[in-house]
C-alpha cells in the first residue's frame, strides 16, 4: 500500500481561553489515500476546521503525529511548514479570497509566480486551468464583475493551478445557492478525476454528503463515524 498523503495518529489539539483549555481535537486517527474525494462532516465547535488547520500546515498539533505528503510537521519551523504547503497543498476558502484588483487570470498565476515558474510554462498553465474551469470568456475580468459561483470557480483554478497533491475546501459552497453549490461539486469531482488530486472538505452542508465517496463524522474532537462510499462514477458526477 503507498504511503497515505494524511497520517494523523492520536491527535490532540487544546487552545487556551482564559483561565480554562479548549479541547479542539480528541485523539484523532486518520489516514487519507492519494486521490480520496473526502467530506469531514460535523457541527460548529465539533472540530473539523481545527483538523483543517493541522492537514494544511497552517497550525501545529498539542500532541500526536501528523504527516503530511510524508512531512512529520511536529518539528517543522514556520519557513518549512509554508514550503510544504507551497509545494502540496492548494485551498478553497468560503469567502473565496480572490485578490480583488487582479483579473481572474492575474488571480490565478499569483500562486506560480510565488513559486518562481518560468513565464512561458505559467501562462500555458493558468490558461489551461482557466478554460477546465469554464471561464475562458472572464480571464480577464476582475472578481467584482463575476457571480459568486464563477468566483467559486476562480478560487478552484487558483488552488489546482500548482499540480498539488492535496486540495483543502472549508465550506466551499457556504455562500452559493443550492444548484450553484451543486455545479461546483461536480466541477471538483471531476478536477479530482482528471489530476488524481486529493480533495478534503470541511463542512456542515448536508448536501455536500451526496457528493463523498467518503465521510469522515467528526463530534466534541472525535471521529465518530468513517464511511467510504460505494457509488458508480456516473452517479458520482451526478450526485446521487
Amino acid at each position: 500500500m503507498s504511503t497515505p498523503v494524511v497520517d494523523l495518529q492520536a491527535v490532540h489539539k487544546t487552545y487556551p481561553l482564559g483561565e480554562y483549555e479548549v479541547k479542539a481535537l480528541r485523539g484523532v486517527d486518520l489516514k487519507i489515500a492519494e486521490g480520496e474525494f473526502t467530506v469531514i462532516m460535523g457541527p460548529s465547535g465539533s472540530g473539523k476546521s481545527t483538523l483543517l488547520n493541522l492537514l494544511g500546515c497552517i497550525d501545529l498539533a498539542s500532541s500526536g503525529s501528523v504527516a503530511v505528503c510524508g512531512h512529520d510537521t511536529a518539528h517543522k519551523n514556520e519557513k518549512e511548514l509554508a514550503e510544504i504547503r507551497r509545494d502540496n497543498i492548494g485551498f478553497i476558502f468560503q469567502a473565496f479570497n480572490l485578490i480583488p484588483v487582479l483579473s481572474v487570470y492575474e488571480n490565478v498565476e499569483y500562486a506560480l509566480i510565488l513559486k518562481k515558474t518560468p513565464e512561458a510554462e505559467r501562462d500555458e498553465w493558468v490558461r489551461q486551468i482557466i478554460e477546465q474551469v469554464g471561464l475562458t470568456p472572464h480571464m480577464h475580468h476582475r472578481p467584482n464583475q463575476l457571480s459568486g459561483g464563477q468566483r467559486q470557480r476562480v478560487a478552484i483554478a487558483r488552488a489546482l493551478v500548482t499540480r498539488p497533491r492535496i486540495v483543502l475546501a472549508d465550506e466551499p459552497t457556504a455562500n452559493l445557492d443550492s444548484e450553484t453549490g451543486k455545479s461546483i461539486l461536480r466541477l471538483m469531482q471531476q478536477m479530482n478525476d482528471i489530476y488524481k488530486t486529493t480533495f478534503i472538505f470541511a463542512t456542515h452542508d448536508p448536501d455536500v454528503l451526496s457528493f463523498a465517496r467518503r465521510t469522515i463524522r467528526i463530534h466534541d474532537g472525535k471521529i465518530e463515524h468513517d464511511h467510504a462510499a460505494k457509488k458508480t462514477a456516473s452517479a458520482r458526477r451526478k450526485g446521487k
